[in-house]
């Protein structure tokens, strides 16, 4: 039980960058909305325009940040059908798993609750995420919790993965990818929809969309609510999410106005701990948290050792078309996050709780909740003239995040003379982030385009309860872009691209130690084959890291992963991604990256001394990464997919051996998606089956090191399944 006793030790928990306290914000909620809904009205009866003709604009909310294959940029998209013919209740990597150079995790197991991407070895903190072109990732952890948006999928157009720098976007910068977010498109007709699946783990997802279409030709209401649960994979980590959309959409001629109102409220069983190597084998679904020892001796597990937190996003988008070559964005937003994390801790001194002693003792069992209430809020815009040579978009964005952090005790086995409930800490943390660009392609020649991207960004972050007792830092960065595609013939195109990244630690880099900001030089070479049989796209990339944060593979006290600035190191790699049809029936859409990924002369101090430890493997990035889905349609109505994943072996810290080693794992999926359309009643019934991990592989997606050479594994469930029905009508 040594293995247990560190981890009740270290009390992993994951403090600042999640959780707050729950408040009747329901006024506050009304109001916003209120305030959207009306301004939305006003518009609609404002704006007087001939609609004979209504032009499909939704698409343009993201066009400021998107990229199409005459810009050099790396990525891929996931359209609707993509995503919802594996659309059973988990979470979005999971969906986007296949992708290339993805690799994803899941804490419970199972892909549902807490689960995280990485992309080209980068992590979600590394990867700038957007909703309608607002950016999504925490400010100041920077991380993307999507746990926070259950079943957020069944809301979603489209998915753009742009890896590499990409394009200027708002938000944190992207120093492995940029992930943007389309959310549904109006509908012209109404509609409803009722979606349920249920499966291994007492997993189950209930899901109810409608649209009234466009009423008058002008206006849609359209909405979604969604309930999802599970037990998970790993011991208690169950889940408990709620999530909504409800959108308003007023549609003219030039006209799109969209106000939007969604969110999540979820309750889970904390599942962050992993298991040391002995208990992988021999008990894999062991979870410690909560537990501790009453005062019999006997060992218990505390029922409430949970996740809360309730996160509501407003968005308000106008788009305007004056001509056949300008258009232009404005989006307002505000998103309001509260919630907690409570946990059961032993032997807790009085005096790090502000607690008075009691009689002699000078500790006590208790229970903690550490809060986080935090708003974000801010504006994006975009301007965009296109002709036939010409497309020039300049756009920007302000935005201002505001925490509050804060942790009390709500009871003790001891009593206190002190009031429980109290404040034992309060901290804040309050960031404002700025950023404009202009970015082009401008037509050459018939065959030759040029890319230009320029963008400034300043950040100013302000914090206290961190190491060096209050952070005060100002940011100012410059980033370019600039690249060129040749189209060779109406099959064949080749790109080549340049582009400067720049990023600020985050709350945890600063709470365990002086972080520099990191910049990032990349270069991407690539090559396309796009034809009616098969679509084939090859890129050579070398990313150059000056002062990147990389994980050391350890967490710190309240479980944070701490990251370290290395002076130099470098990923350099070839992806390659394919759809290939062949017949008329089956379609094969393999992708591999092979990489290289590495710190330049690694130098640690191990409080004896400074140890070189030379050129190392950069932690968490497999050198090779494969995917591929061969799907079959033996009818037009049913579609069976087979889906294979492999990560190659990757280590736990930046130090090349066997302790730190992460084995690689190769796992393959079935899915069957059929689809009845009946003369009456409804418009479509859809029968969806999903079998995960069907050899049954026993495998790690995720780890990290704790004392001195010792690994903590998350293991993923063996073969499991999920199965679905949805009615359309």
């Amino acid at each position: 039980m040594l293995f247990v006793n560190n981890l009740r030790m270290k009390n992993v928990i994951k403090l600042q960058t999640k959780r707050t306290k729950p408040t009747n914000l329901l006024s506050l909620r009304f109001l916003f909305f209120l305030f959207l809904s009306t301004t939305f009205f006003s518009f609609s009866q404002e704006i007087k325009k001939d609609t004979t003709k209504i032009n499909e604009l939704d698409a343009v909310l993201v066009s400021a940040i998107r990229v199409d294959s005459k810009t050099p940029v790396t990525f891929s998209n996931l359209n609707k059908k993509d995503l919802k013919t594996r659309n059973l209740g988990q979470d979005i990597p999971i969906l986007m798993n296949y992708m290339p150079s993805v690799v994803t995790t899941s804490d419970a197991g199972n892909g549902i609750g807490y689960t995280g991407i990485r992309v080209r070895g980068s992590d979600a903190t590394r990867v700038n995420i957007t909703i309608n072109g607002i950016p999504y990732n925490d400010s100041e952890s920077q991380e993307t919790y999507w746990v926070n948006m259950p079943d957020f999928a069944s809301s979603l157009e489209s998915i753009q993965l742009q890896r590499g720098v990409g394009t200027s976007t708002n938000g944190s910068g992207a120093f492995g990818a940029s992930l943007n977010m389309l959310t549904d498109n109006y509908s012209k007709v109404s509609s409803g929809e009722i979606s349920n699946s249920a499966g291994s783990f007492n997993s189950r997802k209930n899901t109810v969309k409608f649209s009234t279409g466009l009423l008058n030709n002008h206006i849609e209401i359209a909405g979604r609510l969604s309930v999802l649960k599970s037990d998970g994979y790993v011991d208690r980590a169950s889940s408990d999410l709620k999530s909504y959309f409800l959108q308003g959409t007023y549609v003219g001629k030039t006209t799109l106005i969209k106000a939007l109102a969604f969110g999540g409220k979820e309750k889970t069983y904390q599942s962050w701990f992993g298991i040391d190597g002995e208990t992988l084998i021999n008990d894999r679904t062991f979870n410690s948290a909560g537990m501790y020892t009453d005062e019999f001796g006997k060992i218990r597990f505390y029922d409430n050792e949970t996740d809360n937190y309730q996160q509501d996003h407003y968005q308000l988008h106008w788009n305007e078309k004056f001509s056949e070559k300008w258009n232009t964005n404005l989006a307002f937003h505000y998103t309001k996050g509260i919630g907690y994390f409570e946990n059961y801790k032993e032997n807790a001194a009085f005096a790090d709780y502000g607690l008075a002693p009691v009689g002699s003792e000078v500790s006590t069992d208790l229970i903690r909740q550490k809060w986080l209430d935090n708003d974000f809020y801010g504006t994006t815009f975009s301007s965009n003239y296109k002709d036939k040579k010409l497309n020039l978009i300049i756009g920007g964005a302000y935005n201002k995040y505001e925490g509050n952090h804060f942790g009390k005790v709500i009871w003790a086995r001891f009593a206190s003379q002190s009031e429980l409930g109290d404040h034992y800490y309060d901290y804040y943390g309050n960031k404002t982030d700025f950023n404009s660009f202009a970015k082009l392609n401008y037509n050459l020649t018939s065959k030759w385009s040029l890319f230009g991207d320029l963008q400034y960004r300043n950040v100013g972050y302000n914090a206290n309860g961190v190491l060096s007792d209050e952070v005060d830092k100002n940011y100012n960065f410059i980033n370019p872009k600039v690249g060129l595609t040749f189209d060779m013939n109406s099959l064949n195109s080749l790109y080549i691209s340049y582009a400067k990244a720049n990023k600020e630690p985050n709350r945890t880099d600063f709470e365990n130690g002086v972080p520099k900001p990191e910049s990032l030089d990349d270069i991407e070479l690539g090559w396309r084959i796009s034809s009616t049989i098969v679509t084939i796209n090859t890129n050579f990339y070398l990313m150059n890291y000056k002062n990147q944060l990389v994980k050391t593979g350890q967490l710190d006290a309240v479980g944070n992963e701490i990251r370290a600035n290395v002076p130099e190191s470098y990923r350099v790699g070839l992806e390659i991604d394919a759809k290939i049809k062949i017949g008329e029936q089956v379609i094969f859409s393999p992708n591999l990256t092979v990489s290289r990924n590495k710190i330049k002369d690694y130098t640690v101090d191990t409080g004896l001394g400074l140890v070189n430890y030379g050129e190392t493997n950069i932690a968490f990035s497999p050198n090779v990464i494969a995917g591929g889905i061969f799907s079959y349609q033996p009818i037009s109505a049913l579609e069976l997919s087979l889906l294979n994943k492999y990560v190659g072996n990757q280590f736990i810290g930046n130090f090349d051996s066997e302790v730190t080693k992460l084995k690689s794992y190769n796992v393959v999926d079935f899915n069957a998606h059929y689809e009845i359309k009946p003369k009456s009643l409804f418009k479509s019934i859809v029968f969806k089956g999903l079998i995960n991990n069907i050899f049954n592989l026993k495998y790690v997606s995720n780890a990290y090191l704790y004392g001195d050479s010792s690994v903590s594994y998350y293991p993923q469930a063996g073969i499991n399944f999920l199965a679905g029905m949805t009615l359309k009508f």
